[in-house]
This record gives structure tokens, sequence and C-alpha cells, in this order.
């Protein structure tokens, strides 16, 4: 008994340092691999899942929560060719913990874009054109996704492909947005 409590302080002792140390912060070999990755940024430790990095591209003093999944691509290591970042965040954002930001064309966020936790932000989405196919099985759709800077979007929220929303935004948290273009000072809440 007295061994299996040693054995588990140890690894919360661990776990704890982890979760100071072990982010990854600008200026690092895991930054490094990222298209750009602004000073004073950083992902937090642990991260969900995270790849395609080199199209990727972070700015100055953006947090990213823990248990994020921020992915370039649609497997890891895919090369994805020169045409750029599929992934922008600006200057200044939070994205809330557990987030998924998911990429296959393109997805932009401004500066100062807060998010609460567990947001999903995609550019890609599944198409139901062939009622004889699974839906799993049919090829999903692309359209870009533009959120101005200053836009707050709420817990639990879900952003849809072929978003284009203007700047100082709300999203209210649990909604979902439709592809469309939002103007400047929007608030959307709901479906």
């Amino acid at each position: 008994m007295q061994v299996s409590r040693l054995v588990s302080w140890i690894l919360r002792g661990l776990w704890a340092w982890a979760r100071r140390h072990a982010d990854i912060r600008s200026g690092s070999r895991a930054a490094r691999r990222f298209a750009a990755y602004g000073t004073g940024t950083s992902i937090a430790f642990p991260p969900a899942t995270v790849f395609g990095e080199p199209w990727i591209a972070l700015g100055s003093h953006t947090l990213v929560g823990a248990d994020i999944t921020l992915t370039a691509g649609m497997v890891p290591g895919q090369e994805l060719g020169s045409a750029g970042p599929l992934i922008s965040i600006g200057d200044g954002c939070t994205i809330g913990r557990g987030s998924h930001v998911v990429a296959h064309c393109s997805i932009e966020l401004g500066d100062d874009v807060f998010t609460g936790p567990y947001v999903y932000i995609t550019d890609q989405n599944h198409v139901y054109t062939d009622v004889e196919v699974p839906v799993g099985r049919q090829w999903p759709a692309d359209d870009p996704v533009r959120i101005g800077g200053g836009t707050w979007i709420g817990a639990h929220a879900v952003v849809l492909p072929g978003v284009r929303m203007g700047r100082n935004c709300v999203v209210a948290a649990g909604s979902v947005v439709r592809p469309g273009d939002y103007p400047d000072h929007s608030v959307v809440a709901g479906i």
C-alpha cells in the first residue's frame, strides 16, 4: 500500500511539473515546426492533437489552452504544398481549453479573438449529395472561414465552413454559426 501511495505522489508531482513547464513556447524546438510562432505565444500542456505545423501560423502573445486539437490537413505528415498557412491565428488571441481548429483549406482568426472552452471551428464538412451513399463515404466540401479581430466565441460554439465574420462580433455559448457573411459587431445566438 505504501509503494502505491509513493508512486501516486511521484506521478502527480511529475504531472504538475509538466503542466507548468511542458507547454510549447516561442523559440522552442516544437515551436520551430510551425509556419510562424510569435513571441510570447504558448500552447498549454497537454495538447490533444496537433499536426500540420508547417501550415499553421500563430501570432504573438497568443494563448492556446490544453487539450486542444489544432490540425492542418487530413492526417499527420500530409504534404500540403506551398500555398501558405491553412490556419492563421492573429496576435493576442486566446483559444479555450478543449477547442478544435481543424483546417483543410483556410481558417483565419484576426487579432484579439477569444474563444471559450470546447469551441469547434472547421472549414470542411460532410456532404449529403448522394442519398444512396453513406454520408461518411462521400467526399467532404471545403469552404474557407474568416473570423474578424476582436471577436468573442462562447463555450461549446460551432463555426461551420463558409463563415465570414466581421470585427468585434459575439457568438453566444452553444451556438452553431452557419455559412454566410456576418458584418462587424454582429451578435450570433442559436442556429
